[in-house]
């Protein structure tokens, strides 16, 4: 579990607003997915994201998320 920068949380916020995609890792899987919002669910930060081929929703929280990047 990783604690995310001021710095961190303002790159996964712009990829929101601008639609990029990020590669969130977590417990040794790589997710590739477009973040759509960030929110609190029962007290824990949140990314709902679709997946860029299929569609489906995934929310991913932060607390178990290990790291992410924006992907170029």
């Amino acid at each position: 579990m990783a604690e995310f920068t001021h710095k961190q949380y303002d790159i996964l916020e712009r990829a929101i607003t601008n639609g990029r995609r990020i590669a969130a890792y977590r417990r040794g899987t790589e997710y590739v997915v477009v973040p759509t919002r960030l929110r609190v669910v029962s007290g824990r930060e949140a990314v709902e994201a679709t997946h860029p081929t299929t569609g489906d929703q995934i929310t991913i929280y932060l607390d178990e998320m290990d790291s992410f990047e924006v992907v170029k």
